[in-house]
């Protein structure tokens, strides 16, 4: 068949378009989806041939539109769930991915016009710097970074303990740009042999990585050893009103009784995210609503008689200044540190969800963050501490939700000396197995990066159990009323990554700067000869 090249033609049009739709339902299979909830690991290795294929053909100013096409299409797949979360995050996220994706390719296409033979090199190092930049500011959002679709392969995760996921995604996404750039030469035998010596620096590298993912997990039998109850009560707290809250709180006392009646018994009881919706501190300080204070009342009674810790998420509210000098109430999103019916210690939510937990920008966009307090938006304060809980002597630190798919957090937690990561979820929105499991697949990384034991206590799911090594060693089935008593050692080692953090991704993030300015470079003065 003879396949035209270049933008020119309906029929040229018609084949990128397929082909950049072909590569937006590989990128989203890759990942857990609705057809394959674990996702298809194998997928992500050559995923993105398809873009860079497409990139390679079209022109510049081509580039952009396909550009968008794809973001909005890929994040659609990926993201469907989305839809049932906010009214407009789905809008939103679709809009942000169209306008990356349209400023991406442009820039790909130049990395193949500035260096027709190395272009391939470039673009690799743009995507992880990509992936990276996106983590970033109020919009970060690390779902669909490449690395994160071999969360099942054990063996090849375990570098994340030096380079974070970005060692991982800069092993899985170069084989898509470096066939991509083999297919676009004619023939492809030529390509390969001018670049074996790339193709075979890709070849040790993940040999080596097998290598070390072989050798490096470790033993931790002879560990101490913690045991959790987990809590999934399997409703999604917030809906209803004090009469849902009622009824969800007396699911989480049920369930939390017959976790402590088991054999053996757990050392601590965790509840999820704002898993008890009325504010524990400010109905027992101001009491200004009654039957909210009475449940209150209930909970503290009942903590009371426990002679175990409990680890519960609530609304923290508390009076404070605000800037004209007024007293008001502020919310934060937190995890309270529960021993005999007292808050021994609380940890609020330094990472809150862009638009539907934050928007800082009320004079900037006024109309934005209108729509979003008339869609009933819940704003959160933003916490400023990465506090490390201590309870029957052992180190923990509990990442509220979104916040376990961030490296720095975690990072922060075991820096400052946490032992154990125990996050706190809210999924039960998304009516999603997928779109928990995506969660999860990125949780598994934060264990294996820092090498320590991560519980997570859901809503409705995945509450399971992490080893160090990044293992899944207990789930709970999802959507269903359940605890689980999870045993995880307690490790107190520090990984290249506890140290250095995302320094990879950064070293990535200048090496295609500096490659990219030295290209326009150079370009520019051969232009200037030429003339």
């Amino acid at each position: 068949m003879n396949i035209p090249k270049g933008p020119g033609g309906w029929r040229g049009f018609l084949i990128h378009l397929a082909v950049i739709l072909l590569g937006a339902l590989l990128f989203a299979a890759s990942f857990p989806n609705l057809l394959t909830v674990n996702g298809i690991s194998f997928l992500g290795w050559i995923a993105f041939i398809p873009v860079f294929w497409v990139i390679h053909r079209v022109s510049l100013p081509a580039s952009v539109f396909f550009g968008a096409l794809y973001g909005f299409s890929a994040y659609g797949l990926f993201n469907y769930w989305l839809s049932v979360f906010h009214p407009l995050a789905a809008p939103a996220v679709g809009s942000i991915y169209l306008f990356y994706f349209a400023v991406l390719f442009p820039l790909l296409k130049l990395a193949s016009i500035l260096f027709p033979r190395k272009g391939y090199i470039l673009q690799w190092l743009l995507w992880i710097a990509y992936e990276y930049l996106r983590t970033l500011g109020f919009l970060g959002y690390p779902y669909g970074i490449a690395g994160y679709s071999q969360w099942q392969v054990l063996p090849v995760i375990q570098i994340a303990g030096i380079f974070g996921v970005w060692g991982v995604s800069a092993l899985v996404v170069f084989p898509s740009a470096y066939l991509a750039a083999a297919l676009k030469d004619r023939p492809v035998r030529a390509f390969l042999n001018r670049e074996w010596a790339a193709g075979l620096v890709w070849v040790i590298a993940l040999t080596a990585t097998l290598i070390y993912g072989f050798v490096s997990p470790a033993d931790y039998s002879g560990a101490p050893k913690v045991r959790f109850a987990l809590i999934q009560h399997s409703t999604d707290p917030w809906r209803g009103d004090i009469k849902d809250y009622r009824k969800n709180y007396e699911i989480l006392k049920r369930l939390s009784l017959e976790a402590l009646a088991s054999d053996p018994k757990p050392d601590l009881v965790v509840w999820s995210e704002t898993a008890f919706v009325p504010r524990i501190y400010w109905h027992t300080v101001y009491r200004d609503d009654r039957q909210s204070w009475d449940l209150v009342k209930e909970l503290l009674a009942f903590l009371e008689t426990q002679d175990v810790p409990y680890v519960i998420g609530n609304d923290d509210g508390r009076l404070e200044m605000m800037p004209n000098g007024s007293w008001d109430r502020v919310d934060y999103n937190a995890v309270m540190l529960f021993e005999k019916g007292r808050i021994a210690q609380v940890y609020r939510k330094q990472h809150l969800v862009p638009f539907t937990e934050s928007f800082p920008y009320e004079k900037q966009l006024p109309l934005v963050y209108k729509a979003l307090k008339d869609a009933d938006t819940h704003f959160w304060k933003k916490g400023e501490e990465a506090t490390v809980f201590e309870a029957r002597g052992v180190k923990f630190s509990s990442p509220i939700c979104f916040e376990d798919i961030f490296g720095y957090l975690s990072r922060d937690f075991v820096r400052n000396g946490a032992e154990i990561i125990v996050n706190l979820s809210n999924d039960a929105w998304s009516k999603s197995v997928p779109a928990q499991m995506q969660h999860l697949s990125m949780a598994v990384f934060r264990a294996v990066e820092n090498r320590r034991s991560m519980v997570r206590s859901t809503a409705s799911g995945q509450t399971c159990a992490i080893d160090p090594n990044g293992r899944i060693i207990a789930m709970a089935e999802p959507f269903t009323q359940t605890w689980l008593s999870a045993e995880v050692p307690v490790i107190k080692a520090e990984t290249p990554y506890t140290r250095w953090g995302d320094l990879w991704a950064k070293l990535f993030t200048a090496a295609a700067l500096i490659m990219l300015i030295l290209g326009i470079g150079l370009g520019i003065m051969k232009r200037g000869r030429n003339r």
